[in-house]
């Protein structure tokens, strides 16, 4: 019996030994009871289970220490297993990301995907390590809250979050939800709902009343959409914690509902103008400041816990009420301590936009006084449009304030091809060998819409794992790699064409506007593309070769879709010139001729957008009003999405056409119609010779687009057609007389 039982004994311990010894590998963990693993490694296994859940299993997430301070991970390969390690849960996913793209030839994207991976994976030879210098890595302008993402529900979210992970996102602005913060605070200040309701702007307006721009604009807001938006922006803050982010909330500016003038009379309140709204400004050395500020982080730290990072943003369009420097100093010390009061850890995230956007205000003394009022530890600044208009050599580098290098590339979340790789790479690199760089801390991709252009995206995120520029040419070819899946001589000449004519050029005026989507007129239009249309036809050509080998691939399909509408947009511009020069000649035949040819060429890019649904007008309407539980509240979520697209504020359209898209229905619904409706009005004139009453039209066109934000017309919400198909048809209608356009001048 004794013999038996040390025989029971040393089973137990080789047992014990066996499993030990199957749990590591040459100090790989290859499987951990759930209960002993990470929350950073869990975080990167669920992340893998919904990026490729068929080979999820195939991967080995490990936590490691960061390197020498800064983020890191690690590829290698473990028998037939990939063993992904990084300090948190994003440098995880960016090493899944690397892997993807690099070994695997596959990629995620917000516009197309390629997944399609091997069955059995591809080795990593040694270990692959990448260290990113960015400690920032900060991405979401307030205004993408308004233009891409106002209809959002938590699947749209979730996949955001990941494709933010993947691609190194640290420091996402997160400000889902902060309507309920707002109206737990008017509350306490004493306000009523139908104050409340005067503050809190309609949906896809709200970012602009973080920034005190406006108030209440296509409100009101029910209590199922502010009770419901609570819940969302709390699971996104928890799935980016979780992930290792550091969530940027919002911090209190001095902006105030109008109601509390009456609430507190002898408050000294002063009055700030932005296009055709005016708000409400606290006096910084009002006691009511530090008040409400208390009372404000109070809330939202209640609702939604903190990170310690708050973004406030006082004047970003405005010009501030005074210029004296005392004031500009009391003011950023008041929104400064207005934070650490109450999170003694707080960082004041600001956009330094308002120093470009009002550069005569904003002297060096000011813009000193200003960001002196916070230590140069406690505030970090965004350089928004560093691509093209830096700040920080205007500003001498933010005063010793840490500042991120920040992209724009997006103005309204607008369709258009284009953005500036060269810009990007160059500007980059450049900016961090520049001794007078100051206190340079990251990158921030700050883009006002999620965009068009993932090619844009992929560079700028990778410029934070990289030391030095790339090679652009072979980048590109690398690209194309991953982005398709392998090579092909025709894509790959295409894309060479495009880094030299769309993805040239830095964003600006030239490659977001369209003719189509433009106010009709008979006068030169404000448009010009700095490039050859011939030789981005050129490029059309060869993408569209290769779909004999990608029409099954969606990132394909997506990239041969808006390079399609990019060259017919563009040769609607020349069909508009032709339509000047017949009117200028008063030859109503060809002007008819030529006008049919550019309605008919609307109702031909309508078709394409048609067959994907990141260009569905019918797709945003139906997102907006499934927040509605009532008729009533279905509207004004319809009259939201439909206001924001076209006249966005007043029918003064002072910012009409801001958030322009080209999205099949906008197109046959709206643009088109405006087009066929000022067409008719030429025609008569050139029959009667009576000039058409320019004034009276535009006040007739101008109530018409009015009344099409409170119209409820359907229009398709899914995708029709095939969209290899419908390119190949256009192509056959209109390539070869596009190839042969003598458009090498500029526009």
């Amino acid at each position: 019996m004794k013999t038996n039982k040390n025989l029971s004994i040393m089973a137990l311990m080789f047992i014990l030994i066996s499993a030990a010894i199957s749990m590591s590998c040459n100090g790989h963990i290859a499987k951990t009871p759930e209960a002993v693993v990470s929350p950073s490694v869990k975080s990167a296994r669920d992340l893998a289970g919904r990026i490729v859940p068929e080979q999820a299993d195939n991967f080995i997430f490990e936590e490691i220490a960061k390197d020498n301070g800064k983020d890191v991970f690690e590829l290698e390969t473990l028998g037939d297993k990939i063993v992904v390690k990084g300090n948190n849960g994003v440098s995880m996913a960016v090493g899944l990301n690397w892997y993807l793209k690099e070994f695997c030839g596959r990629s995620v994207s917000l516009r197309g995907s390629n997944l399609d991976l091997p069955e059995k994976l591809p080795k990593v030879e040694g270990v692959y390590r990448k260290t990113s210098w960015a400690e920032h890595r900060y991405f979401l302008n307030y205004c993408a809250f308004g233009y891409s993402m106002p209809w959002w529900d938590w699947p749209q979210w979730e996949r955001l979050i990941d494709y933010m992970a993947m691609n190194g996102v640290n420091a996402p602005l997160a400000v889902t939800g902060q309507e309920a913060t707002w109206q737990a605070v008017c509350k306490r200040l004493g306000l009523n709902d139908d104050q409340v309701n005067g503050f809190l702007a309609g949906p896809p307006y709200l970012p602009f009343g973080w920034m005190g721009c406006l108030d209440g604009w296509g409100g009101p807001l029910s209590k199922g959409w502010i009770d419901n938006h609570a819940t969302l922006g709390k699971k996104i803050l928890d799935r980016e914690r979780a992930l290792g982010m550091t969530p940027i909330q919002q911090g209190f500016t001095g902006h105030i509902p109008k109601a509390l003038s009456e609430e507190y009379p002898n408050a000294k309140i002063n009055t700030v103008e932005w296009i055709e709204w005016s708000t409400d400004l606290l006096d910084p050395l009002d006691p009511l400041f530090q008040k409400i500020s208390d009372v404000f982080m109070e809330e939202q730290t209640k609702l939604f816990g903190t990170d310690h990072m708050y973004a406030a943003d006082t004047f970003i369009e405005m010009l501030p009420p005074s210029g004296d420097i005392d004031y500009l100093g009391n003011l950023s010390k008041a929104i400064y301590n207005g934070m650490s009061k109450n999170d003694p850890k707080a960082v004041w995230v600001f956009q330094t936009w308002t120093f470009l956007n009002q550069s005569d205000f904003w002297t060096q003394p000011r813009i000193k006084a200003f960001l002196d009022g916070s230590p140069d530890n406690k505030m970090i600044c965004l350089d928004l449009y560093a691509e093209k208009m830096p700040m920080w050599n205007q500003a001498e580098s933010f005063h010793g304030k840490p500042w991120l290098w920040c992209n724009i590339q997006n103005f309204g979340d607008k369709v258009f091809l284009g953005g500036g790789l060269d810009a990007i790479n160059d500007g980059i690199t450049e900016v961090k060998q520049d001794s007078a760089k100051g206190n340079l801390k990251g990158l921030g991709f700050v883009n006002e819409g999620l965009g068009y252009n993932p090619i844009v995206q992929d560079l700028m995120f990778e410029m934070a794992w990289r030391k030095e520029s790339v090679d652009l040419e072979k980048w590109v070819d690398r690209y194309i790699v991953y982005r398709y899946g392998h090579e092909n001589m025709n894509v790959v000449e295409a894309w060479n064409i495009l880094e030299e004519t769309a993805y040239g050029t830095p964003v600006d005026s030239w490659n977001e506007k369209s003719i189509i989507s433009s106010m009709p007129t008979i006068k030169q239009a404000d448009i010009s593309i700095p490039y050859s249309q011939a030789r981005l036809a050129s490029a059309w050509e060869n993408l569209l070769k290769g779909a004999e080998e990608f029409q099954e691939v969606d990132t394909y399909k997506f990239d041969l879709v808006n390079l399609t509408r990019q060259v017919l947009v563009n040769y609607a511009l020349s069909l508009h010139k032709k339509m000047i020069q017949a009117y200028d000649k008063r030859n109503l035949k060809a002007f008819e001729r030529v006008s049919e040819e550019f309605i008919k060429l609307c109702t031909d890019i309508d078709e394409l957008l048609g067959t994907r649904e990141e260009f569905l007008l019918g797709k945003n309407l139906e997102d907006a009003k499934r927040w509605g539980t009532t008729p009533e509240e279905k509207r004004n979520l319809e009259w939201n999405a439909r206001r924001m697209l076209t006249l966005w504020g007043g029918p003064s359209g002072i910012l009409n056409d801001y958030a322009r898209k080209e999205w099949s229905g906008l197109i046959s619904g709206y643009y088109k119609v405006r087009w066929e409706k000022f067409i008719e009005e030429i025609r008569k004139e050139l029959r009667t010779d009576v000039p058409y009453n320019e004034v009276a039209f535009d006040d007739e066109l101008m109530t018409w687009m009015d009344e099409w934000s409170s119209a409820n017309d359907m229009y398709p919400h899914q995708p029709q057609g095939e969209s290899v198909a419908v390119v190949k048809k256009l192509w056959a209608k209109y390539g070869q007389e596009i190839l042969t356009l003598n458009q090498y001048e500029k526009n």
